[in-house]
C-alpha cells in the first residue's frame, strides 16, 4: 500500500457507456501512472451517471464495466483504492451541507448548465428546458467528492477543471464561516503532462467518443474487433501512390499500439508508395488484438457474476469511508449538528 506521506490524489470515473480504445490511451494509461507518484484513489461516480442513465441494468453493468476495465488494464487494488461512490453514504450529508454553502450564481456559471442553456436559447425553446437539478447541483456533488476524500490534487483534462476550481470556491466559502472549528484542504487542479491525455481519432476520423458513435470498444470479440478495424475510414488513393500517414486515421491508430521500429517501416512504405489501406489496417487488427486479447479474457473474468470485483469494490468502499468519516465528523461538530 502507499505511504500515508504521499499526497492523495483523486480520480472520479462516470459509468455512462462500454470503454474504448480512447479510454485506454486518453485517460486509463495516464491514471494508473499516477500510482508511482501519489496514493491514488478512483471511484466509480454511479451517483453522477444518474443524470443520463435511467435503466438500471444498464446503471449495474457500466459500473461494474468501469471497475473491470481498470483493473483489467493494471490497476492494483493494493496499491489504490477503488471504490463506487455509492459505497460512501457520508458523500449524500456532506452534499446537502455544502450546498448550504454554494452561491447560486456559481452553479449558473457550470459549464455543463451553461451549455444546456445555450443550446435552449439556440433552438428557441424554455432556457431550463430537460435540465434537471441532479444536473444543476452536480458541481456541489463532485466538490464533496474530492473533499470528503481530503484529496490534495486532482488530475484532470482542461475541460473539466472548472470542476476542481468550483471545489476550492466551495471549501474556501466552508472555511471562511466555519474555519475556526474544521478547514477543507483546499484540492489543486493538476492537469495532463503534453503527451498524457491524448484523443485518438475514431472510425469517421473525428476524435473517438461515444456521442459519435464511432468508437472501438476495448473488450469485443475478435471477429467483431477486425470488422471494426475495416472500417475506419479512409481515402481513396491507389495502392501504388504515395500516401500521408499523419492524415489517416488508421495509421494514426497503428502510430499509438505498434513497436516503433513497425511504425517507422509502415511510414516509410506508405510514403513510397506500395502499400494500401487495407494491408495497414490488416497490421493495425494484429496488433490491436495482441494487445487487447489478454486485457479482454482479464476483463471477461472480473465481469463474470461473483467474481473477485465484488470483493475488490467492499474493500475499497469500507477504506473510502474509513477517510470520509472523521471529515464528516469534523463538520458535523463545526455546524452544531454532532
Amino acid at each position: 500500500m502507499a505511504t500515508t506521506k504521499q499526497k492523495v490524489s483523486l480520480t472520479g470515473i462516470k459509468p455512462t457507456g462500454e470503454p474504448h480504445l480512447g479510454n485506454l490511451i486518453g485517460a486509463i494509461q495516464p491514471g494508473l501512472a499516477l500510482a508511482d507518484e501519489y496514493q491514488t484513489m478512483y471511484f466509480i461516480a454511479d451517483y453522477h451517471a444518474l443524470t443520463t442513465v435511467r435503466d438500471p441494468k444498464l446503471m449495474k453493468r457500466y459500473t461494474r464495466s468501469v471497475a473491470a476495465t481498470w483493473v483489467a488494464a493494471g490497476l492494483d487494488t493494493e496499491r489504490t483504492v477503488l471504490y463506487r461512490q455509492s459505497d460512501v453514504p457520508e458523500v449524500f450529508e456532506l452534499t446537502w451541507i455544502m450546498a448550504c454553502m454554494t452561491p447560486k450564481g456559481l452553479m449558473n456559471r457550470a459549464h455543463a448548465y451553461k451549455a444546456a442553456v445555450d443550446r435552449n436559447r439556440e433552438a428557441g425553446s424554455d432556457l431550463d428546458a430537460g435540465v434537471n437539478m441532479g444536473l444543476y447541483n452536480y458541481p456541489v456533488l463532485m466538490a464533496v467528492d474530492i473533499l470528503i476524500a481530503d484529496a490534495d490534487v486532482v488530475p484532470v483534462g482542461n475541460d473539466q477543471a472548472q470542476h476542481v476550481e468550483i471545489a476550492a470556491d466551495i471549501a474556501g466559502a466552508f472555511n471562511h464561516v466555519y474555519g475556526d472549528r474544521f478547514r477543507f484542504k483546499i484540492p489543486q487542479l493538476v492537469t495532463p503532462s503534453a503527451d498524457a491525455g491524448r484523443t485518438l481519432p475514431g472510425l469517421d476520423g473525428r476524435k473517438m467518443s461515444k456521442s459519435y458513435d464511432n468508437t472501438i470498444p476495448l473488450f469485443v470479440p475478435e471477429k467483431q474487433l477486425r470488422k471494426l478495424v475495416r472500417r475506419i475510414a479512409t481515402d481513396s488513393t491507389p495502392v501504388d501512390a504515395p500516401k500521408d500517414p499523419d492524415s489517416a486515421a488508421v495509421f494514426q491508430l497503428f502510430e499509438q499500439f505498434a513497436p516503433s521500429d513497425a511504425v517507422a517501416e509502415t511510414r516509410k512504405r506508405l510514403e513510397a508508395g506500395g502499400m494500401g489501406w487495407g494491408e495497414l489496417k490488416d497490421q493495425l487488427f494484429e496488433v490491436l488484438n495482441e494487445q487487447l486479447t489478454p486485457l479482454r479474457e482479464r476483463y471477461e473474468q472480473l465481469m463474470a457474476p461473483d467474481s473477485e470485483l465484488d470483493a475488490m469494490l467492499a474493500a475499497g468502499g469500507a477504506q473510502a469511508r474509513k477517510r470520509a468519516e472523521p471529515i464528516l465528523a469534523g463538520v458535523r461538530k463545526a455546524i452544531g449538528i454532532d
